[in-house]
């Protein structure tokens, strides 16, 4: 099951709300609690200051398929950075190797790790 987070964001956005707006850690935009009941998950939007309507629980649900998807997705893009290793590591294997070798290697993780 998706976050309620990513699935708000996903919402936000489909109706025009840039990301970088919601800021989630300091809560003065939208702040989600979750009222954990007998070991339950159970978030709840507690503040919603955007200029779009406050999503109903039906309206969130709908995103569960493509909430899921992004998710992955970050977990993906996530393991292929760590695999990547730094921009010094990268331009110092090009120099070694040459640009071929780089973008054989790259694409290999890509195959390995393909996003959805």
């Amino acid at each position: 099951m998706a976050k309620h987070i990513t699935k708000i964001k996903l919402y936000a956005k489909a109706n025009g709300v840039e990301l970088n707006d919601l800021d989630f850690f300091k809560g003065e935009k939208v702040l989600v609690r979750d009222d954990m009941v007998d070991g339950i998950s159970n978030p709840y939007i507690d503040i919603w200051n955007l200029n779009i309507p406050k999503p109903t629980d039906k309206q969130l649900a709908s995103y569960e398929t493509s909430a899921n998807i992004a998710e992955t997705n970050e977990q993906v893009i996530y393991t292929r950075k760590q695999l990547y290793g730094s921009w010094e590591s990268q331009l110092e294997e090009i120099y070694d190797n040459g640009i071929d070798a780089w973008k054989t290697r790259i694409a290999q993780i890509k195959t390995n790790n393909p996003k959805q």
